[in-house]
C-alpha cells in the first residue's frame, strides 16, 4: 500500500509496517497522523533496548514506498485523564515565579542576584524577595552583593545550608567562565 489516498487515514493505536525510500523497514503503533501533511508518528520498540521506553518516529509518507497495516484499530483509545488541580497548581507556581522575576528586575536587583535567587529557588521553594534582599525560609537573608558572607540569620543548619548553596553557585559560575575562556582561546588559536 502506498501513501494514503483521498479518504484514507491511519487510526491511532493501529500497528503498521512501512518501507522508507532508504530501504529501512519501520514497524510500530500509530500515535498520530496528519492527513494534509502526510505525516505519521509511530511509537516503536526502543533502539536503546531499555524497558518502558519507546522510540517515537515521524515519517513523511511521501518518502515511503509501501505501508502494511498489521493490526487496524477501529475504536479510538481512551485519552489519558488530566489532573486539573495539579495543572492549576503548576500554572499558579509558574505565575508566582515570573512575578518574582519581574519584581527583582523592577527593584534593580543585579543579574548575579537574580541568578542566585533562581539557583536557590530550585532547591528551596520557600524563597522570596524582600526589596533587594533574598529571604530564604524566613530564616536567612542574603543581601547584595549576594556572596556567602552576605548570608545572615540564626546560626544553624538553615544558614549553613544556604551558605553552601551560595558558595557552590559562585564556584560553578567561575568554572563555567574558565571553560568559556579556555574554549575561546582554543578557537582563536585554531583560527590563526
Amino acid at each position: 500500500m502506498a501513501a494514503p489516498g483521498p479518504g484514507e487515514y491511519f487510526s491511532v493505536g493501529s500497528h503498521i509496517s512501512c518501507l522508507t525510500c532508504l530501504g529501512q523497514r519501520l514497524q510500530g503503533e500509530v500515535v498520530a497522523f496528519d492527513y494534509q501533511s502526510k505525516m505519521l508518528t509511530l511509537k516503536c520498540d526502543p533502539s536503546s533496548r531499555k524497558p518502558n521506553l519507546h522510540d517515537v518516529i515521524l515519517i513523511n509518507l511521501d518518502y515511503v514506498s509501501e505501508v502494511d497495516i498489521i493490526n487496524d484499530r477501529t475504536e479510538t483509545p481512551p485519552l489519558a485523564s488530566l489532573n486539573v488541580s495539579k495543572l492549576a497548581n503548576r500554572a499558579r507556581s509558574e505565575k508566582e515565579d515570573k512575578l518574582s522575576q519581574a519584581y527583582a528586575i523592577s527593584a534593580g536587583v543585579s543579574v548575579e542576584g537574580q541568578h542566585l535567587f533562581q539557583t536557590i529557588h530550585k532547591t528551596i521553594k520557600d524563597c522570596k524577595w524582600q526589596e533587594k534582599n533574598i529571604m530564604v525560609m524566613d530564616d536567612v537573608v542574603i543581601s547584595p552583593p549576594y556572596q556567602a558572607d552576605n548570608c545572615k540569620g540564626k546560626e544553624g543548619s538553615a544558614l549553613s545550608h544556604v551558605r553552601k548553596i551560595v558558595e557552590k553557585h559562585f564556584r560553578d559560575l567561575e568554572s563555567q567562565k574558565q571553560r568559556s575562556q579556555a574554549q575561546q582561546t582554543q578557537n582563536s588559536t585554531l583560527s590563526s
